[in-house]
C-alpha cells in the first residue's frame, strides 16, 4: 500500500495515458501531413498554371491561331516560315551578340569586384549592398528610362565628353551604338553574380594560400591554381543563369526602342519580336512556335555547357 502511495504521481500519469484511450501518434502524423500538403499547395497551383500553358503553346505552335478565330492545324508551317523570316533572323543575331558579349564581360567584372571585396575591406556590407543594388533595378522600366536619358543626345555621357571637346555619338538612336548601350546596361547589373562569387570566395580555405605563399607562388599563380579551380562550380552556376537570363531579355529592348526594336532593328531582341508577333500582329500560332524555338536554343546551350563542364569544373569531393 505504501508502495502504491509513493508511486502515485507516475501511476496517475500512466493511468491517465492509458485511460485517456489511444495514443496520439497517428493523429499527430496526419496533422503533420495536412500541414505539409498545405505548404505545398502554392507549388501545386503554380505547376498547374505552368503545365496548362506549356502544353497549350505546344498545340498552338502547329496552328494558325490569331485570338479571334478557331485554331486550324497547319503542321510544321510555322516552323518553316521562321527560317524565311528576315526579322526573326535579325532578332536571333541581336540576341546572340548581346548574350555572347555581355555575359563574359559581366561575369569577369563581377568576379573582379568580388575579389576586391574579399580582401577584408572595412564596411563590406555597405559595399556589397551598393554593388548589388543595380541588379535589383537593372531590368526595371524606370532604370531603362534613366539609362536612355543618360545616353541620350543631350545626356550626361555626351555632356561629359563635351567637356573635353568630344562630340559623342547618338548612343540610343544610332544603329551602330544602340545594342552596345544595352550591353553596358547589362554589365552594370553584375551585382547578383558578384554576391554569389563573394560567397564562393569566402569558402576557399586560407591554408591553401598560406601553403602557396610559403612555396613562393605569386598572387596570379595562386588565383590561377587555387581560386579559379575551387570556385569553378560557382562560375559554372553563374554562367548558366546569366546565359538563360540574356536569351530572355525583353524589357531593356522594349523600353529603349519604344517597343519597335529600332533603330533599324538593331535592338530587336528575340523575345521582343515574339511579343510583337503575338500581341501586336496577333499571330499566336507563329509566336508559340517561336517560344518553342527559344526553349530549344536555351536547352541546347545549357546541355553544351554541362558537357563542357566536365573538362573545367572542379568538385572538391
Amino acid at each position: 500500500m505504501s508502495v502504491l502511495t509513493k508511486q502515485a504521481p507516475g501511476a496517475a500519469a500512466a493511468l491517465a495515458t492509458a485511460g485517456g484511450g489511444k495514443p496520439r501518434r497517428g493523429s499527430s502524423r496526419r496533422t503533420n501531413q495536412r500541414s505539409g500538403y498545405l505548404f505545398l499547395l502554392p507549388w501545386f497551383l503554380g505547376m498547374l498554371f505552368t503545365i496548362i500553358p506549356f502544353f497549350a503553346s505546344l498545340y498552338l505552335a502547329f496552328t494558325d491561331y490569331n485570338l479571334f478565330t478557331e485554331p486550324n492545324f497547319v503542321g510544321l508551317a510555322n516552323f518553316q516560315a521562321m527560317f524565311e523570316d528576315p526579322r526573326l533572323l535579325q532578332s536571333l543575331k541581336v540576341t546572340f551578340v548581346y548574350t555572347f558579349v555581355s555575359v563574359p564581360i559581366s561575369l569577369a567584372v563581377a568576379l573582379l569586384i568580388a575579389l576586391v571585396l574579399n580582401r577584408g575591406l572595412q564596411g563590406l556590407a555597405i559595399y556589397r549592398s551598393v554593388y548589388y543594388l543595380p541588379s535589383l533595378l537593372g531590368g526595371s522600366v524606370a532604370i531603362v528610362m534613366l539609362w536612355r536619358y543618360i545616353f541620350g543626345n543631350d545626356g550626361i555621357v555626351n555632356g561629359f565628353l563635351g567637356i573635353f571637346g568630344i562630340q559623342g555619338p547618338a548612343w540610343v538612336t544610332d544603329p551602330e551604338f544602340a545594342l552596345s548601350t544595352l550591353i553596358v546596361l547589362n554589365v552594370w547589373t553584375f551585382g547578383s553574380p558578384m554576391v554569389i562569387f563573394l560567397a564562393g570566395l569566402r569558402q576557399v580555405p586560407s591554408m591553401y594560400y598560406e601553403a602557396a605563399s610559403i612555396d613562393g607562388a605569386s598572387r596570379w599563380r595562386q588565383f590561377r591554381s587555387i581560386t579559379l579551380p575551387l570556385i569553378s562550380p560557382i562560375i559554372f552556376f553563374n554562367l548558366i543563369m546569366q546565359l538563360i537570363g540574356s536569351f530572355q531579355t525583353f524589357t531593356q529592348g522594349y523600353v529603349m526602342s519604344g517597343g519597335t526594336g529600332g533603330p533599324a532593328d538593331s535592338t530587336l531582341f528575340y523575345n521582343l519580336y515574339l511579343y510583337q508577333k503575338g500581341f501586336t500582329e496577333f499571330e499566336m500560332g507563329y509566336a508559340s512556335a517561336m517560344a518553342w524555338l527559344l526553349l530549344m536554343i536555351i536547352a541546347i546551350f545549357t546541355a553544351i555547357n554541362f558537357i563542357a563542364s566536365k573538362f573545367w569544373v572542379f568538385y572538391d569531393n
